[in-house]
């Protein structure tokens, strides 16, 4: 039994030896608060089994005493300095922390005013009972906030951190066990202290666990973080194709793996991509940056110290996330490349189309003027040639205008039409188009102008406006209302005749190509391509041409933004 006492004594004072180590080692490349906390609460402990085996049992003298009183209040510190690295995280209300600063002094002034500690077998006099009853009750109460404070941190953490939180819980409660055994322990060859210092080593080793989990136990906690990041690359490389989907299929495995509260997917443009949860205030997320991609995680205040493996995951899984935006990116381009020659293509073909039905009429007409003066032309009266020859001009001025307007749609189609926004003194620009598109009917026409000046391009509500004027005095009856006015963050011109407006039927379809009024479509004659070029240009100004019925025919709105 003696052996067994002695092998695992040593065993403990070697396992305890190691962890003071490896958490210098800690601070050392991490230099943080908890490190520091964690390193002495190991080195007091490494310090306490070491020079405990070289102090006498018997210390007399001063240097003796001191050498004991030392070891006593390395055991006083140990429960206070485990409590301060586990509250470097999360800390406490201030009340608590000046409480617990207050009864570890207390109990460390004690230690060194003990006039005499017992040794085995001696008694003890009530001043010593009380400190024991003291100390036990520090370590107990100190122990147990650490192991609770960290078993609770771990609970809804990813594996490798959870699992090394629970260990480190583990470890302070079992060392407060060993440590409360040990006050009821008569001899040291008895079985109780052999299962003393089993426990006192399975906590030394829980602790090297949770600070410095070997990588074979880190590869089997980290197995469930692994699969959901094998999953989610997966589905990356082959299933995402949309920006979207590219931060729906991926938050959900980083909020897994580092169990966050919230996270934000950028792409290498700082544009938001997907985010989960909301951000809480005032604190600052983790950044992980990689090409083409950076991953904001507001994660548990532990993460850091305790979620390095589950960091290193989402590092990787940030530069696939780069990656699969990459990807999507040049599917995008590839994508608006094939959709902008499919529609130049489109554009072709309906202009072909168009061009062939629309331009065979007046062609043919012209063609039959051309036969017929080139080869009877002899035979024809004046009176006939003057007919023949005004026909032929007025085909040829349909055909013109019809070629205009088949350009301007295939220009306006393939979005060619550029937009050059200027400053313009509204009321003489509007009456110089009006009275051009007028003519004859130039003292027909009432103006209601209110801006004096507005932000547009000249040419193309030219173009609309005369085109409005146009067909106001072509298909309505005079006079001819022009107003102009601000509404909202618009201008807004109005173009309203005194005619007979739009038959109801044909209102749906009214901007279409090759549609006309149809109570004038018997006595006026058009190409129908009008009201469709005026409304393409109002939309390429970013605006908009709408039918209202007026109060006494027919009215044209069109909206443009007032900028």
């Amino acid at each position: 039994m003696h052996a067994a006492v002695q092998t695992f004594s040593i065993l403990t004072t070697v396992v305890f030896t190691v962890l003071a180590v490896v958490a210098i080692a800690q601070w050392i490349r991490r230099r943080d608060t908890a490190a520091g906390w964690l390193a002495l609460t190991f080195v007091s402990i490494g310090l306490l089994v070491t020079v405990g085996r070289l102090a006498p049992a018997h210390p007399h003298g001063f240097w003796p005493v001191l050498v004991e009183r030392i070891e006593i209040e390395l055991l006083v510190l140990f429960p206070y300095l485990l409590y301060r690295f586990a509250t470097a995280f999360d800390p406490p209300s201030r009340r608590l922390q000046r409480i617990v600063l207050t009864f570890t002094a207390v109990l460390t002034v004690w230690t060194f005013a003990l006039p005499h500690v017992p040794e085995k077998g001696e008694s003890w006099s009530p001043v010593f009972a009380a400190y024991v009853v003291v100390f036990v009750m520090h370590w107990a109460l100190l122990s147990v906030l650490v192991s609770v404070r960290l078993w609770r941190a771990g609970q809804g953490r990813p594996s490798v951190a959870a699992n090394r939180m629970r260990m480190l819980a583990f470890a302070a409660a079992g060392l407060t066990v060993a440590l409360i055994a040990t006050a009821g322990i008569r001899s040291t060859d008895s079985v109780g202290a052999l299962l003393i210092q089993v426990v006192a080593t399975l906590s030394g080793i829980a602790f090297l666990l949770g600070l410095a989990p070997p990588g074979v136990v880190r590869a089997y906690w980290r197995a469930p973080a692994q699969r959901r990041l094998q999953s989610a690359t997966r589905e990356l490389m082959t299933l995402a194709t949309t920006r979207e989907e590219v931060g729906r299929r991926v938050i959900p495995a980083i909020v897994a793996i580092v169990g966050a509260r919230a996270a934000v997917i950028q792409d290498d443009g700082g544009r938001t991509v997907a985010a989960h949860g909301t951000p809480p205030a005032g604190e600052e997320p983790m950044r992980v940056d990689a090409p083409g991609a950076s991953l904001l995680v507001w994660s548990s205040p532990y993460a850091p110290y305790f979620g390095d493996d589950e960091l290193r995951l989402v590092s990787t899984l940030a530069a696939f996330v780069g990656i699969a935006l990459d990807r999507v990116r040049l599917f995008e381009q590839e994508r608006t490349s094939r959709l902008a020659l499919e529609h130049a293509n489109e554009v072709m073909t309906n202009f072909v189309a168009l061009a062939a039905h629309e331009l065979r009429t007046p062609v043919t007409a012209i063609n039959g003027f051309v036969q017929t003066l080139n080869h009877l032309g002899d035979r024809l009266s004046p009176e006939q040639q003057v007919e023949v020859r005004a026909a032929l001009e007025q085909q040829t001025a349909r055909l013109a205008l019809l070629v205009e307007q088949l350009l301007d749609l295939s220009r306006l189609d393939a979005a060619a039409i550029e937009v050059r926004r200027q400053k313009v003194e509204v009321r003489s620009q509007l009456e110089e188009t009006v009275r051009s598109a007028a003519q004859a009917y130039d003292a027909e026409v009432v103006f209601d102008i209110q801006p004096d000046e507005a932000v547009y391009d000249p040419a193309i509500v030219d173009r609309i406006v005369t085109n409005l004027v146009t067909n106001a005095f072509r298909y309505g009856l005079p006079p001819v209302r022009v107003s102009v006015g601000r509404v909202a963050s618009s201008l807004q011109i109005e173009v309203e005749d005194s005619g007979p407006g739009v038959a109801p039927e044909l209102e749906e379809t009214l901007f279409e190509r090759f549609t006309r009024a149809g109570v004038a479509r018997g006595r006026v004659t058009g190409t129908g391509l009008g009201l469709a070029i005026a409304r393409a240009y109002a939309r390429a100004h970013d605006g908009e041409l709408r039918y209202e019925r007026g109060q006494h025919g027919a009215r044209f709105v069109l909206d443009l933004p007032d900028r």
